[in-house]
């Protein structure tokens, strides 16, 4: 892996565990293993620059996969597969790894141009779901409203999950959420 590349994949990790403020140079290049020197070739303006291409990174990864249950799956499929992602993630990280783009969103004290990337992932976020829904015949102004709602409820689920150390906050959410876009998209089942 490419030295940016391994900077950038770092980077994410400690985001996700530690937030924007936590993910400190020194931690980083332990992280990642590489020099102090290669952080400031790679990225010229510092941490700021940093984060905010692990930002941007982090949101192609995620849109990605987003995009991808959108255009296999269902609707309700669509959702769980995302529920399913995160629970995942949070599982397998002992409860420490939430969301990076949350993080970023977060730390706009420290990242302006981070933050306002998080933003636009999120706004993606919601036209890739509204996109999908209103392929399943749901009106564009209740698609927009229910991608929204699933997108900020699954975002607060983690963070509830986090805190509480228990997926149950996002199975919860994951199953009305599955169940209101069921009532759009199935109505008759």
């Amino acid at each position: 892996m490419a030295v940016r590349d391994r900077l950038i994949a770092s980077t994410i990790a400690l985001m996700q565990r530690n937030g924007v403020h936590g993910t400190g140079i020194a931690e980083l290049l332990k992280h990642s293993g590489v020099a102090r020197r290669s952080v400031y070739l790679n990225f010229p303006s510092g941490k700021a620059e940093l984060i905010a291409g692990a930002t941007t990174a982090a949101g192609n990864a995620l849109s990605g996969v987003i995009g991808r249950f959108a255009t296999e799956s269902d609707p309700v499929a669509a959702v769980e597969a995302f529920v399913t992602l995160w629970t995942e993630t949070l599982s397998g990280s002992d409860f420490q790894a939430g969301c990076p783009i949350a993080a970023a969103a977060l730390g706009r004290a420290e990242s302006p141009e981070a933050a306002d990337i998080a933003g636009d992932v999120f706004t993606e976020w919601e036209q890739l779901l509204a996109g999908r829904l209103e392929a399943a015949d749901v009106p564009a102004e209740t698609a927009a409203l229910l991608a929204t709602t699933t997108v900020a409820s699954i975002e607060g689920a983690l963070i509830m999950s986090l805190a509480t150390k228990s997926d149950a906050p996002l199975r919860r959410t994951g199953q009305v959420l599955a169940e209101l876009v069921a009532q759009h998209t199935r109505p008759n089942r």
